[in-house]
């Protein structure tokens, strides 16, 4: 069902504060990262007279660096401050980028590349905090913002570092750093002060979170695919024998399936299967890619198709294995993403070396079967977590994800879903009078959302500020002498899976009806990011009703109200 014909005049997602392009552009360049690297690593291995397992500590260094910084960013931050953070990482990143690329041998590249990996770490923890909260295109639209950064930044990655790398594998080092250096004077020029959390972050805290079985499992899940993920990333360009130019290329295919199938079809995948069976399934795939990889690594074309295709994979593993974790965890969202991003990033750091060892023992084919035994092991290893995972997307886990407002009325009840837009008040108004034409209570509901992109998540609201928007929505009913309850939900995913939340809660009540307004959301929003009402429309086992200032609800006929009240 579709909210056009009442829609209001929408904000373009794109036009935003300057603040927003500074960090958008900033973001762009940061996923650039491992791609813009990957076309000049036989040129490395070649100029700086260098073995690749020596090459491949690039990524060891770069990402072992990056797990054990990710225990402490949440605690940083939340004492500095968002843009400090974000200023000092990118003040990190332009120091160490030059440096590596001012260095003439493979043990100053490594190094510098750790320090590289604290700059990142302290930037991507905070810089979509920032553009959200910065962002006047309301939440969808810096959503949008940041998933066409991720797009640029993985895909022109390896096209840039291509053609730097054509030119000397000092070229994406540099070009790094000049273009970080620019979102940086950006930054502290254009970005406003932020808040600092009311509430200081410990620093053992995203340990003692590995303690719940749920994060523990989706961790180790994540390790063991970042094993085999990194092991494609590290040693995949050696066979294909390509110059950096044609490298880019390849992984600029690559990186266009990965962001395409991260954002779009990921998020669909999940609705229609659910996350568990689509994990299963797309580590499985993974596993075939590198035994493919392994059984034709000297078959240059073989390695070139299958790289390209794993892009498709990797992107879905990416969102799902993050919307998994948040599932599951019983702590909040940022210990949770500190306490994961520690253990899939060692896995990803150890791979390449450990990989680097195997083949110079054996052969280059045996790291890429290791990496496929290690995309099956995470199978097994998600398997054992079923139950959790099952239970956290059904909303049954022992946290429960309902926190009832109010007394509970009898009878059937009329729900209706607020969000943070201008008309919400008229919406509760026409709800609460459909309710008292069919004799039923009013339910007023709001879903919370952590949205997942890629491989972060956030939560645009905190429980305090979204419990208190619904407690204001029946505080002025009950002014009004009209009696209802609230409940406060919460959803995991796109905007699409804040839908699916609210039309499972309304078939547990047994809802009437389920009304909502109509979406400020423009239609690139409801593209991206998943259509609340489609979605709802789609699921929902009652009757949805849309209401608008000034318009009769739709879908309410006489011959439906009758149905209703019989």
């Amino acid at each position: 069902m579709s909210s056009a014909s009442h829609a209001r005049p929408t904000t373009s997602p794109f036009r935003q504060p300057r603040a927003v392009w500074a960090v958008a552009f900033a973001c762009v360049v940061s996923f650039m990262g491992i791609g813009l690297v990957d076309p000049i690593l036989p040129a490395l291995a070649s100029d700086l007279h260098a073995t690749p397992s020596q090459v491949s500590l690039l990524f060891t260094s770069y990402l072992v660096v990056t797990a054990v910084a990710m225990l402490v960013v949440g605690a940083v931050s939340s004492r500095i401050g968002a843009k400090r953070t974000l200023v000092v990482g990118l003040v990190i990143i332009v120091v160490f980028a030059a440096l590596a690329g001012a260095s003439d041998s493979i043990g100053g590249i490594v190094g510098f590349r750790a320090g590289w990996g604290l700059g990142n770490a302290l930037f991507i923890a905070t810089s979509l905090a920032v553009i959200v909260a910065s962002a006047s295109g309301g939440f969808a639209g810096a959503i949008i913002l940041y998933e066409t950064a991720l797009g640029l930044g993985i895909a022109v990655g390896p096209l840039l570092g291509g053609e730097l790398g054509s030119i000397s594998w000092k070229g994406p080092f540099f070009g790094v750093s000049a273009l970080m250096f620019i979102a940086l004077v950006a930054t502290i020029a254009f970005v406003p002060s932020l808040p600092k959390p009311a509430q200081k972050t410990s620093l053992v805290a995203p340990l003692k979170a590995l303690r719940h079985r749920g994060l523990l499992i989706m961790g180790l899940t994540a390790l063991l695919y970042n094993w085999g993920f990194f092991t494609m990333l590290g040693y995949a360009p050696y066979p294909m024998e390509l110059d950096a130019h044609k490298l880019g290329l390849v992984f600029t295919g690559w990186g266009l399936l990965v962001a395409l199938f991260s954002v779009f079809f990921a998020p669909r995948l999940q609705a229609r299967f659910g996350t568990a069976k689509v994990l299963y399934a797309n580590l499985a795939a993974l596993g075939i890619v590198m035994t493919v990889i392994g059984a034709g690594v000297s078959t240059p074309t073989t390695v070139i198709v299958a790289v390209i295709a794993s892009g498709a994979f990797i992107g879905i593993n990416n969102t799902l294995t993050t919307q998994a974790v948040m599932l599951v965890s019983p702590v909040e969202r940022p210990i949770a993403s500190s306490a994961y991003g520690f253990v899939r990033f060692i896995g990803g750091g150890l791979a390449p070396f450990v990989a680097g060892k195997l083949a110079e023992a054996w052969s280059l084919s045996v790291p890429f079967y290791l990496g496929a035994a290690a995309f099956v092991l995470a199978i097994f290893v998600l398997s054992t977590g079923h139950r959790l995972l099952g239970e956290a997307e059904r909303g049954t886990a022992d946290t429960t994800l309902l926190e009832p407002l109010g007394p509970a009325a009898a009878g059937r009840p009329v729900i209706v879903a607020v969000g943070a837009t201008p008309d919400a008040a008229t919406t509760v108004d026409a709800a609460a009078d459909i309710a008292r034409g069919l004799g039923s209570p009013l339910e007023v509901v709001h879903v919370r959302e952590t949205v997942v992109i890629e491989e972060l998540a956030i939560d645009p609201e905190d429980v305090a500020t979204a419990r208190a928007a619904l407690t204001a929505h029946l505080d002025r009913l009950a002014a009004a002498g009209v009696a209802a309850t609230g409940q406060l939900l919460h959803s995991v995913g796109d905007h699409a899976a804040a839908a699916r939340v609210l039309a499972a809660h309304a078939s547990d009540v047994d809802a009437r009806a389920v009304a909502v307004g109509p979406s400020p959301r423009g239609p690139l929003a409801q593209f991206t990011d998943g259509s609340f009402t489609a979605a709802l429309t789609g699921a929902a086992t009652s009757t949805v009703l849309l209401v608008s200032p000034g318009a009769e609800p739709r879908e309410l006929t006489p011959a439906a109200l009758a149905e209703l009240r019989a």
